[in-house]
C-alpha cells in the first residue's frame, strides 16, 4: 500500500520555489519526505521513544482509538496520549485527530455497516504532532499520521474532518478494491476518498447536497492564503489562485486529462474529474448524498466487479450498473449515467461524441482548459432546440422574454441547457412554494411548461437564465 497524503506534490513543488526562504526549505523537506515515504517508509516504523500499546480490535458498536504524540520527530507511532473511551487530553490536535477517527468510524457504520476500515474492528491509531512544522498529514498502510502545519500556509492537519475522512478511506480502499496507486486507477483512488471524506463532513453535520461545500480541505488553508481548500469537487480548478501555491490545476472534464509522469501519473489531478462527476450526480438528485448517491460509490468499492487496475471508463460503467440495480431510483440511475457523460467519461447515446474513460489523445504533460457552465443534469431525450423564457413579476411586474435557438448561444450555455432540459431539475424546482413578489422564471420548450420562483433558483441556473435573457 503506498502512502497517501493529502498535499499533493505539485503544491508542495510551488511552495518549493517561494521567494520565502522558509516556505521554500520545509517544502522542500516535506518533498524529500515524501519521496522516502514512498520508497519505503523510512523513519515511519521506527525510532519512537517509547511503545504505544494498540487498542484492542473494535466491537460492531464503537471504535478502538489510540492517539499518540511524536514530539515533533518524524517517527511513529510516539507517546499514547488518549486511548478509546478516555477523556480529552487537551492537545487540541489530540482531541481533534480522536473526534475526526470516531466521526468517520461513525460514518461508515451508520450508513454502510461497516466496522472499521477493514470491515472486521481493526483498531485506529494516529500519531499528531509530527515532525516540525510539517505540511501534511497521511495514511501509510497501517494509521493515521498528522503535521501541525506551518501556520504560514497551512495549519493543523487535524482540523478538518473530510480531510481525516479522505485518508481513512484509502484504507477502506486498500481493504476494498485495492486500486492501484497509479494513472487513473490512482485517480480514482484518491476520487473515492474525496468522495467519502466529504460524505463524513456532510453527514456529521447533517448536510444535504445542496448544503454541502465539496470542499476538501477548507480548514486546511492559513489566513492571508487566497484560496477556498484544496480542492473543490463540485468545480474542480477554482479552489486556489495564490501567489505560492500557484492556481489550482485539476481538470473539470476528460478535455483537460492531464498525461503526466509525475504524481504517481498525476493522481491528485485527474481525480477531479471522478470528482466532479460524482457532486454533479449528487446535487442533481439532491437529498442527502451519503444515502442516494453514495451507496452507489460504495457497492462499486466494495463489489467483484471493481479490479485494482480499474480505469474511469470502467468504474464509471459500473457506477451505471449499480444504479441501474433493482431498488433504486431511476432518477438516480440517470443522474450518474448524465454526470459521467458531462465529464466526457462515458459518450451520450445516440451522439457523435467518441469521449470515453482512456487518456489517449491528449498532449502528455499538457493541461487543457476545463468546460464551464455545467447545470447538474441526468440524462433524457429527446433535448428541445429552442427554448422561450419570460422573467415576470416582482412589485413592478416588469417582464422580460427571449426566444432563443440552443445552437445559437455560446458552446458553454448551449451545453448548460441541454443538460438542464434533460433533467427533472426545473421541475422539481416548481413545485417549491412561490415567494410572494419575487420574480420567477418560465420555461417553455416543447413539452416542457414549468415557472420556478427566483429566490429558489441555484446560482448557476440563475445565472444562465439572465445570459440567455440578454442574448436574445
Amino acid at each position: 500500500m503506498s502512502t497517501c497524503q493529502i498535499i499533493p506534490p505539485y503544491i508542495l513543488e510551488a511552495l518549493a520555489r517561494s521567494d520565502d526562504p522558509a516556505i521554500a526549505a520545509r517544502a522542500r523537506e516535506s518533498l524529500t519526505h515524501a519521496d522516502e515515504l514512498r520508497a519505503g517508509r523510512q523513519g515511519m516504523a521506527s525510532g519512537s521513544t517509547k511503545h504505544t500499546p494498540r487498542a484492542k480490535p473494535g466491537g460492531p458498536d464503537a471504535p478502538a482509538r489510540t492517539i499518540a504524540d511524536a514530539h515533533g520527530k518524524q517517527t511513529t507511532p510516539g507517546d499514547t496520549v488518549r486511548t478509546e473511551g478516555g477523556p480529552a487530553t487537551g492537545d487540541q490536535a489530540a482531541d481533534e485527530a480522536y473526534d475526526g477517527l470516531g466521526d468517520t468510524w461513525t460514518f461508515y457504520s451508520a450508513v454502510f455497516q461497516r466496522n472499521s476500515v477493514d470491515g472486521k474492528g481493526l483498531p485506529l491509531l494516529a500519531t499528531v504532532h509530527y515532525g516540525k512544522d510539517y505540511d501534511n498529514a497521511f495514511w501509510n498502510g497501517e494509521q493515521m499520521v498528522f503535521g501541525d502545519g506551518d501556520g504560514v500556509v497551512f495549519g493543523r492537519f487535524t482540523s478538518s474532518v473530510d480531510v481525516i475522512g479522505h485518508e481513512l478511506t484509502h484504507g477502506v480502499t486498500q481493504y476494498t478494491a485495492g486500486l492501484n496507486y497509479q494513472d487513473q486507477p490512482g485517480a480514482l483512488n484518491e476520487s473515492v476518498s474525496d468522495v467519502f471524506g466529504s460524505l463524513v463532513k456532510q453527514y456529521h453535520l447533517g448536510q444535504t447536497a445542496a448544503e454541502g461545500d465539496w470542499l476538501i480541505g477548507a480548514d486546511l488553508l492559513a489566513p492571508g492564503i487566497k484560496g477556498r481548500a484544496l480542492r473543490d469537487m463540485l468545480h474542480p480548478g477554482t479552489a486556489y489562485d495564490d501567489p505560492q501555491l500557484g492556481k489550482d490545476p485539476q481538470p473539470a472534464d476528460m478535455s483537460g486529462y492531464v498525461d503526466t509522469a509525475d504524481d504517481n501519473g498525476g493522481v491528485h489531478l485527474n481525480s477531479g474529474i471522478p470528482n466532479r462527476a460524482f457532486a454533479l450526480a449528487a446535487t442533481t438528485v439532491g437529498g442527502k448524498a451519503w444515502e442516494t448517491v453514495g451507496p452507489i460509490w460504495y457497492a462499486v468499492l466494495t463489489g467483484d466487479g471493481i479490479k485494482a487496475d480499474c480505469d474511469f471508463a470502467t468504474f464509471a460503467g459500473l457506477t451505471v450498473q449499480a444504479a441501474q440495480a433493482s431498488g433504486v431510483d431511476p432518477a438516480v440511475a440517470a443522474a450518474v449515467q448524465q454526470a459521467w457523460e458531462t465529464v466526457g467519461v462515458l459518450k451520450a447515446a445516440g451522439s457523435g461524441d467518441t469521449s470515453t474513460g482512456s487518456s489517449g489523445g491528449h498532449p502528455k504533460g499538457k493541461h487543457h482548459p476545463q468546460k464551464s457552465g455545467d447545470s447538474s443534469a441526468p440524462t433524457g431525450s429527446p433535448v428541445p432546440t429552442t427554448v422561450i423564457l419570460t422573467r415576470s413579476g416582482g412589485f413592478a411586474g416588469i417582464t422580460r422574454q427571449a426566444r432563443v435557438r440552443l445552437a445559437d448561444l455560446p458552446d458553454d450555455d448551449t451545453s448548460a441547457w441541454e443538460m438542464l432540459l434533460a433533467s427533472p431539475t426545473l421541475q422539481r424546482l416548481a413545485g417549491e412554494r412561490a415567494h410572494p413578489d419575487a420574480y420567477s422564471y418560465s420555461v417553455r420548450a416543447d413539452d416542457l411548461n414549468v415557472t420556478v420562483s427566483e429566490p429558489h433558483l441555484p446560482a448557476d441556473i440563475h445565472n444562465l437564465f439572465e445570459r440567455t435573457l440578454r442574448a436574445d
